[in-house]
């Protein structure tokens, strides 16, 4: 191993709204907060999701190839349903479900600042 992840950082136009998203998600408190940068999750157990403040950002477009996603996180959850209401309650948007042919569903949602990220869960 040559390190470890200690910090996965989203640019993003307005910092305190996407970490204020992300932390309801993940139930991970805010635990930094400086000029254009907010940090949540606790900085002594990394890794920690940072959101960094960009001007003039291109926000992604899944599945845009002139717009690529450039990252995303995979997030289990156990009730789809409830969480999916709760994302979209927070500023998600659905942009797809499917199948990885094992059982496993994803939802991918682009968040607030038009990032993706995936709900997985196991169809029953």
């Amino acid at each position: 191993m040559i390190g470890r992840l200690h910090t996965f950082v989203y640019d993003c136009p307005d910092p305190e709204r996407l970490a204020g998203f992300y932390s309801e998600l993940l139930g991970r408190p805010v635990t930094l907060r400086d000029e254009g940068w907010v940090v949540i999750g606790d900085r002594e157990q990394w890794p920690v999701l940072a959101f960094q403040a960009v001007e003039g950002l291109k926000e992604p477009r899944w599945p845009d190839p002139e717009r690529p996603q450039q990252a995303h996180m995979d997030i289990w959850v156990e009730d789809i349903d409830t969480a999916e209401q709760r994302v979209l309650e927070m500023g998600a948007t659905l942009l797809r479900t499917e199948e990885n042919g094992t059982g496993v569903w994803f939802r991918v949602y682009s968040d607030p600042a038009g990032h993706p990220f995936c709900l997985e869960y196991e169809a029953r």
